[in-house]
């Protein structure tokens, strides 16, 4: 098996723990769990290199998932995440209350939505809902939450859907 391509840091700070990997930077930190029976990490000259310890399957499939963490959390304590979604359908339209995002949907009552530390959520149009944050699993989870209120439905294509998501449309039944 083969080492994983070195990462370049950049201008985030990295801190090598017994069992984590602490990553700083200007949006956030996060902290990666590592495993190291499986795992090794090393840090030299700006660049993290990841290595499977052994030649097991479970060795391998390990390190490719601790570099694609390592890429996402470097990339998202200097640049960030961003996930777009639409509301598409008559009366639709969503307002930010304090912490909580305010979506009228089509259902008899508004939908409320807490938003969580470390994601940021702004409504620049009231069809319109951009989630950010430093953390690329935490905003894909709070887009698919927000997006589960209304999901798209397969006839009118009327919901909430990310905003480069295609639904294809069915026919309705004719006589």
């Amino acid at each position: 098996m083969r080492e994983k391509r070195p990462l370049h840091i950049g201008d985030a700070q990295v801190t090598l723990g017994e069992k984590t990997l602490l990553v700083k930077g200007k949006k956030g930190e996060l902290n990666i769990s590592i495993v190291k029976q499986f795992v090794n990490v090393q840090l030299q000259d700006n660049m993290i290199k990841v290595k499977p310890v052994g030649s097991s399957t479970d060795a391998a499939k390990l390190t490719g998932t601790l570099h694609a963490h390592l890429a996402n959390a470097i990339k998202g304590v200097n640049l960030g995440f961003e996930r777009k979604l639409v509301l598409i359908g008559v009366g639709y339209r969503a307002s930010l209350q304090g912490n909580k995002l305010h979506l009228i949907l089509g259902y008899s009552k508004p939908r409320n939505y807490e938003i969580p530390n470390g994601i940021i959520i702004t409504t620049p149009i009231p069809t319109e809902i951009i989630v950010q944050g430093f953390d690329r699993q935490l905003v894909g989870q709070v887009a698919a939450d927000i997006r589960r209120f209304r999901s798209p439905e397969p006839y009118k294509g009327k919901g909430i859907r990310y905003a480069d998501e295609r639904i294809k449309l069915k026919e309705t039944k004719k006589k």
